[in-house]
């Protein structure tokens, strides 16, 4: 069992934990992630290592609760054990001394983005972040993301903190003002897919990590399938990091909801009689 050392609420339906992960602790690299499952009946679902501490053994997940599983975890309290947790699994981002740098992350993927910018940062980037959600109260790692950026801007849609508006238009922004080397951006699907046709035409390198549906993380089952540059990639070991430019997003966003009718009656089913 992994358990679960501490737990803290970032807002109402998004959780951050750390786990007692010692083995995948000390190997934990930035743009990896686990794949858990919460007991021997559960789904298995893939998390971000937002963190890790080889010293005291543990990484930091954050999840939001947006199905059955999520929500169990979400209930879940320090001292809990996880049955299973694998990783780290996918490949590390590419981290080197690119230049100036932008690094977005949009919702929940701001988890995901932390990870990026520190790495960048601390390998000698003048890093800008770029993080939004739909109102101030879903923000989240605000703090933790100032610490790592030379600039951090914020955007929520209905200006209730930062900018009015998307990650897009400070993206806009910045192109126009300033020598950007290379984008990162984490987050929902069409804000990626925006990203990247907003910097394809000035030739500004571009990359987004995906989040497909995924199952065994191993390249086994072939479920995470995406098409980059015309050809069939699995996220979970060709990825999940890949050029914003050659990905088929349209295709990517039709398969995330091929399941949503199934997911939603498997979540009526746990919220009417609790497993």
């Amino acid at each position: 069992m992994y358990q679960i050392v501490t737990k803290r609420m970032l807002t109402p339906n998004v959780k951050l934990f750390e786990v007692e992960a010692p083995a995948i602790a000390t190997r934990a690299r930035p743009g990896q992630f686990i794949i858990l499952r919460i007991d021997e009946k559960g789904e298995r679902i893939p998390l971000t290592i937002v963190d890790s501490s080889p010293k005291d053994g543990t990484i930091i997940l954050i999840a939001q609760e947006v199905g059955k599983t999520t929500k169990k975890l979400g209930k879940m309290r320090e001292g809990d054990g996880i049955a299973d947790i694998v990783g780290p699994l996918g490949n590390p981002s590419e981290i080197k001394k690119y230049g100036q740098v932008v690094v977005i992350g949009g919702g929940v993927g701001i988890a995901e983005a932390y990870p990026e910018a520190k790495a960048l940062k601390e390998a000698g980037n003048r890093v800008i972040c770029i993080i939004g959600a739909r109102n101030k109260d879903l923000l989240i790692l605000e703090e933790e993301m100032r610490q790592v950026s030379d600039e951090l801007h914020i955007t929520t849609d209905d200006g209730t903190k930062g900018r009015k508006g998307f990650v897009t238009d400070v993206l806009k922004d910045l192109i126009s003002q300033k020598k950007i080397d290379l984008v990162t951006a984490i987050g929902p699907t069409i804000m990626m897919k925006a990203v990247s046709e907003m910097t394809r035409p000035h030739g500004i390198k571009t990359i987004v990590n995906l989040n497909p549906i995924m199952l065994d993380g191993t390249g086994m089952c072939g479920v995470c399938r995406v098409t980059i540059g015309g050809e069939t990639k699995f996220a979970c070991v060709d990825g999940p990091s890949f050029d914003g430019h050659l990905v088929d997003f349209d295709e990517l966003m039709a398969r995330l909801r091929i399941y949503l009718e199934e997911e939603g009656l498997s979540m009526e089913r746990f919220e009417k009689q609790g497993n």
